[in-house]
């Protein structure tokens, strides 16, 4: 996805998410939940910047006697947990109702909800919100992943198909005093 002018929100349902990876569900079966929480982290810090989108990675908290929780990662990328009893998807469909109440930022903001829950797609695109599978998230990350390398990868430059034109000036000046017998 290219970076547009608007804003854009990106709201992951992060259990969902570990869930639906299979690289994320061999982390959290070997080395635990919290490993796989920050590997998809990791991951969508560079996607996040990227593409350019506010990311916010909602966990649950809904069996864990604790209180919301913030996490700054970086400018783009933000870690929420939830309330004790609030689910990822009620934090989730409060954020895209807060949004569809707010006329002016729906006009000027997108909203893309990650999940492969179908309850919850549903929801959200009544409050107007973008829907992105599990799987197409995974696809979208990895379809960055190759044209950051593409933009990135340094350019050999060609100047013809002989192997002394690929060396530096350097070796084809020794090769040159070797071939001559100096």
């Amino acid at each position: 996805m290219p970076r547009s002018s608007s804003t854009a929100v990106l709201l992951v349902d992060g259990y969902n998410i570990i869930g639906a990876w299979s690289c994320l569900k061999k982390t959290r079966d070997s080395a635990g939940l919290e490993a796989a929480r920050w590997e998809l982290v990791e991951t969508l810090i560079g996607y996040s910047a990227f593409v350019g989108y506010n990311t916010q990675i909602v966990f649950d908290a809904q069996y864990q006697n604790s209180c919301s929780n913030k996490e700054s990662i970086t400018e783009l990328l933000s870690v929420h947990y939830t309330d004790f009893g609030q689910t990822a998807d009620t934090y989730i469909e409060k954020v895209c109702a807060s949004v569809r109440s707010s006329l002016t930022q729906a006009l000027s903001a997108r909203m893309i909800v990650a999940t492969s829950d179908r309850a919850q797609q549903l929801v959200v695109q009544g409050y107007g919100a973008e829907w992105m599978s599990a799987q197409q998230l995974c696809y979208e990350v990895q379809a960055t992943v190759c044209r950051t390398r593409q933009k990135y990868q340094p350019r050999k430059k060609s100047n013809g198909r002989f192997l002394a034109n690929s060396i530096d000036a350097k070796a084809r000046q020794r090769l040159a005093e070797l071939r001559m017998g100096l």
